[in-house]
C-alpha cells in the first residue's frame, strides 16, 4: 500500500454553480447536499479491483482498497480511512435518527457515515457512496 499524500493544508472552496458544473447530478446531490444514491446501485459497492479510493471533489486520498470489506450493505464498506487527518465526522440528526457523516477534509463533501458494527481491527465501517469516490487503481 502506498504511503497517502501529504494532506494540502489549503481548504477547496468552490461556489455552488462552480460545484454544479464540476459533479454530475448524483455527484452534486451526494456530495454537496448530502443524498444518498440507493443501496447496491453504486459502481463500487461489490468491486474488487485495488487502488485507492479518492475524493471526487478534490481528489483527497480516503481509502485503500485494501481496507474494503463487504458489508452486504450494498454501499462500498471500509473499516479505516488512509489518513484520519482526510476525514472528518459531525453529527447527522436527519431521518430520526443520530448518525455519525463523514466528510472530505479538504473539500467537506459528503461521502457517507460511519458506524461501530465493523470488523476488527478498528470495529469501524465507513459507509460511503459510491458517487463521492473515484479509485485510481494500483
Amino acid at each position: 500500500m502506498s504511503d497517502p499524500q501529504p494532506k494540502s493544508s489549503a481548504k477547496i472552496e468552490k461556489s455552488d454553480a462552480e460545484w454544479r458544473e464540476q459533479l454530475t447530478s448524483e455527484q452534486y446531490d451526494v456530495c454537496r447536499k448530502h443524498g444518498t444514491e440507493r443501496a447496491f446501485s453504486g459502481r463500487y459497492h461489490d468491486t474488487k479491483t485495488k487502488g485507492m479510493y479518492v475524493c471526487i471533489g478534490c481528489g483527497e486520498e480516503l481509502f485503500h482498497s485494501d481496507t474494503k470489506f463487504d458489508s452486504g450493505t450494498g454501499w462500498p464498506s471500509f473499516y479505516q480511512p488512509v489518513s484520519e487527518e482526510n476525514v472528518g465526522t459531525t453529527s447527522d440528526r436527519s431521518f430520526f435518527m443520530v448518525r455519525t457523516e463523514v466528510h472530505c477534509s479538504r473539500c467537506d463533501s459528503h461521502l457517507g457515515h460511519v458506524f461501530d458494527d465493523g470488523p476488527a481491527p478498528t470495529g469501524l465501517r465507513y459507509c460511503i457512496n459510491s458517487a463521492s469516490l473515484d479509485l485510481k487503481e494500483d
